[in-house]
C-alpha cells in the first residue's frame, strides 16, 4: 500500500481532496462531512482571507490568514499564530465540498461568509472568548451529577 504526504500529493497530483478534522475550522468546515479541496500555494504571498494548509512539525494545519500579515488562525479558534512564513505553507483551498454541493472559494456565497465572519475577525475573536468564558462559568456553578 502507498502512503503519500501532502507534499507528495500536490507536486503529483496538482490537488488534494479529503475531509477536515476537528472544530477549528466552524462554521466553514465540518468535522467529518466536509470536503476540501487544497491546491499548491502560488507564487509569491498568500492573500487575506485564504485558508491555507501548512506544516507544522509532523501536523498538517488547516487555518485562515488574517489582515495583519501572516497571522494565520482558524476559523472558530481565539489564538493567534504569527510564526508561520511561505515556507511552511503547502496549499491553499480552492473549494468547499458541503453536502454534495460544490463551493468554490470565489463562489458569492463563500465570499458572504468571509464578509460576516472572517472580515470583522477582532469582534468575532471577542465573541468566541465571550462564549468559552460563559460555558466554563456553566460548567463551574453547575457540576455534572455522578
Amino acid at each position: 500500500m502507498n502512503v503519500f504526504t501532502y507534499e507528495q500529493m500536490l507536486r503529483e497530483k496538482g490537488y488534494i481532496v479529503c475531509t477536515n478534522r476537528g472544530s477549528s475550522m466552524l462554521p466553514l468546515l465540518r468535522e467529518h462531512r466536509d470536503i476540501v479541496e487544497i491546491r499548491p500555494k502560488p507564487e509569491g504571498r498568500c492573500r487575506k482571507y485564504d485558508v491555507v494548509l501548512y506544516r507544522r512539525g509532523g501536523d498538517c494545519i488547516l487555518h485562515r490568514v488574517l489582515p495583519e500579515g501572516y497571522v494565520i488562525a482558524g476559523d472558530h479558534n481565539t489564538f493567534l499564530e504569527r510564526d508561520v512564513t511561505d515556507a511552511m505553507i503547502l496549499g491553499v483551498l480552492t473549494r468547499v465540498i458541503r453536502d454534495g454541493r460544490s463551493i468554490p472559494v470565489g463562489d458569492w456565497r463563500y465570499r458572504l461568509y468571509v464578509r460576516l465572519w472572517c472580515a470583522p475577525w477582532p469582534l468575532c475573536m471577542a465573541i468566541l472568548r465571550g462564549a468559552g468564558l460563559a460555558r466554563a462559568v456553566i460548567r463551574n456553578l453547575c457540576p455534572r451529577q455522578k
